[in-house]
Parts: structure tokens; sequence; C-alpha cells
């Protein structure tokens, strides 16, 4: 191709990405960006056969997930042959592989990722920014590291049409410096720059004011989405998210149920459905189908073997379970009183009535009465106080109500 032609097409490639990125701004959505087959996977236990990656992506693709991280090509053959699993049957979404700021990574991204076409398949680059990671990790300058950053970015644009940059440490990031990283990568050719929370000690009050800062002092932002990743050490990764979704954040980075390494991620689930029940102050979750959140985190758990807490928002056990007799007797006159939103919502198909001590005359009589059984409210009462007799070992289920019932009718008619 002649040279004239080639600065020719550069410059309309770089006119529709810009155009692409200054629509996403305007439209105030909030684009999902998935990593549990990539920094979810890194959890300790979790690992993934390409094929359980394949199904993972599919689900993501049906929940409405934008981007996926779908593994570290240059890491491990298992991670390329995963990712060409996905190439032409996970269609929606746009796959990515991570990336070092190097060419060597960004070459063998390039191979794993061909088939795709160039708007549905990026890099994610990352390199550490921190004093932290400076010093210790990589043993560079800050020059030195602004140098690494624009040729391994530079590099991978001229491969790649979406290529995101993450400063790894950002959280313990002078911000001066973080400015001049992020204008660096932008200018580099980075369609993407991540504000991470890579040890997990943010706080919503302090990522806002990072975050209005950027945006005040990198007039590049207009080139660029601004996306947010941040760790669950302190238990804020959902409530940082959201606190960044408040102040402008263009993309939100996370993994399904939270899973990666110690703490985890921001859990995308959560985010989503505090934006859908608080669209006033978040935006709606516009790309997600949240009937599908539940049965997502259930696949997810599955697959990776790591079992979900049963407190877990959304997906744990307990979720959609109630003894307590005041809260089953408010949940029978109507669902609302004690259900912040609809079971359906999220894919799930009800309440569950845990019949125990804590439950209540109407509670009681309601599953009876499931269960095909009249009884009346004297019997009730001896079926509660029963129950209430009971070690606390055991658990009571419908067939053990039932007998319950039919002992006290049985004493009943032999008294």
């Amino acid at each position: 191709m002649p040279g004239w032609l080639r600065r020719f097409e550069k410059r309309v490639v770089r006119r529709i990405k810009t155009a692409v990125i200054r629509h996403h701004q305007r439209s105030g959505k909030v684009l999902f960006s998935d990593t549990t087959m990539r920094d979810g996977e890194q959890m300790p236990g979790a690992t993934l056969d390409p094929d359980d990656k394949l199904a993972i992506a599919l689900q993501l693709e049906k929940l409405g997930i934008h981007s996926l991280d779908a593994g570290f090509p240059a890491s491990s053959p298992a991670d390329c042959e995963a990712i060409r699993k996905m190439i032409g049957v996970v269609k929606k979404p746009v796959i990515t592989g991570l990336c070092r700021t190097v060419a060597a990574d960004v070459d063998v991204a390039a191979e794993t990722l061909a088939g795709l076409p160039p708007h549905k398949r990026g890099v994610g680059m990352f390199c550490g920014i921190s004093p932290q990671h400076r010093t210790h990790k990589l043993g560079k300058s800050k020059s030195e590291v602004l140098s690494i950053i624009e040729k391994g970015i530079g590099y991978a644009s001229e491969k790649f049409h979406i290529v995101a940059f993450g400063g790894e440490d950002g959280s313990r990031c002078e911000l001066d410096f973080m400015v001049e990283a992020f204008r660096t990568a932008i200018n580099a050719g980075a369609t993407t720059v991540a504000y991470t929370d890579t040890v997990g000690i943010l706080t919503p009050t302090k990522v806002q004011e990072t975050i209005l800062e950027l945006k005040s002092r990198l007039p590049e932002l207009e080139k660029a989405l601004l996306a947010v990743h941040f760790h669950n050490d302190l238990g804020l990764a959902v409530a940082n998210t959201l606190a960044a979704i408040e102040v402008g954040a263009n993309v939100v980075q996370g993994t399904i149920n939270g899973i990666g390494e110690r703490a985890g991620n921001a859990s995308l689930e959560e985010i989503a459905l505090a934006m859908a029940l608080n669209p006033d102050q978040y935006g709606m979750p516009e790309t997600i189908e949240m009937k599908y959140l539940l049965e997502t985190c259930q696949l997810v758990a599955k697959l990776t073997g790591v079992a979900l807490p049963q407190m877990k928002p959304i997906a744990g056990d307990n979720i959609f379970k109630t003894e307590a007799g005041i809260h089953q007797d408010g949940i029978l006159k109507n669902p609302d009183t004690y259900l912040p939103f609809e079971p359906s919502l999220v894919g799930a198909t009800g309440v569950t009535f845990v019949i125990g001590r804590h439950s209540g005359r109407k509670a009681v009589a309601h599953q009876l009465q499931v269960m095909g059984q009249l009884p009346s409210e004297s019997e009730v009462v001896a079926v509660l106080d029963a129950i209430k007799a009971l070690p606390k070992e055991i658990k009571l289920d419908d067939a053990m109500l039932v007998d319950l019932y039919q002992s006290v009718c049985q004493r009943r008619k032999s008294a």
C-alpha cells in the first residue's frame, strides 16, 4: 500500500474512532466490561477450561455485556484456545485480550483474535504507574514508564482499533503522574483509559474527587472513554463504582459474583441492580437484560466452583427466603412491604417461606394450606408451639411440617 494511502486510511480510522467515542459519551450510557474470564479466573481455585469460558461468554452476551476481557493470550495456550472458540460464535460483545505494554504480547493477541472484525476485537494493556510499582516491580523512572506506555500503546494501535489502557495501581499513584500517563496513552492511540484500584483501598469520596480532577485536567478525554476497575478489599468496590458512574465514568469493569484476587472485584450484577433501582442517581443499565442476572451468577458459580455466599445479593440462597413472622405476614399481605424488588426482575421465581422458631401463625397456616391442609386457628397455634420446642439443629421442611400438623390432629382426636 502506498504511503499516502496508508496515512489517509489512518486519518479515516482515527476520525471514525473519535466519532464513536463521542457518541458513547453523549449518550450517557454506561458500558459494562466483564473480566470474569481473566481477572476473575485469577482467583485461586477458579480455573476455567476453554469450553467453560465459551459458555460464560455466551451467557454474558445474552446478559448484554458490552465487552469481554476474555483472557491473557501471551500467558497461556489455553487462553488462546478459549478466545478462538468464541470467534464467530459470540457475536455481539467486543472481545479483548490482556497485554503488557510490550510488542510480543500484542502480536500474540493479534494472532489469537484474527478473524474478528476490527470493531469487535481489541486489547487491554496495563503498566504499573504507582511509586510502589515503578520502584519495586519495574525499577523504572517516571519518564521511562511514560516511554513504555507510549511505545506499547502506539504499537498496539497499529494492529487494533480498540486499545484500552489501565494504569495499574492507580489508586496509589500521584495524580499529576496519572494525568501524564493517561495523556500519553491517549495521544499514542488508546481509546479507553482506566482508573484502577488494584489493591482495593479507595472510598467513594476519593473516587469522585479523583475522577473530577482527571476530567478537569485531561481535555484529551474527549478522545477516549474513561473506565473504572475497582477491587473489593474494603468491601467498597460496588460503592466506588457507583460513585464513579455518578460523576461520569463511561465504562465499568468487574466480574460476575465479584470473584477475583483476594476479596475480589466489583460485582457487575450488583452494579446493574443498584442502577436499575436508582435510575435518578445513576441512570438505567440500558444494555443489561436484568432477567438473566440470577442465572448468570449461578452459571459462573457452577463453572468456577466458587460457591455463592449464602447472603450474596441477587443470587445467594438466603436472598429470597424469610423466616421472621413479621416479615412473612407483611409479604403475605403485600410483597412490597419487605422486598426491595420483585424477584422476577433478576430471574428468580418468588419468595420461599422457611418455617421455624421465628415464624408466626399466618405463615404456618399459609404453608400448611400450600401443602393441601386446612388447619383451624387452634391447630396452627399448637403446630407453632411444637415447632418452637424442636431442637435448633433440626431444619424443618414441608414434609416435616405436615407430619407435625397431623401429629397435632391425631393427639386432639385421642384426647
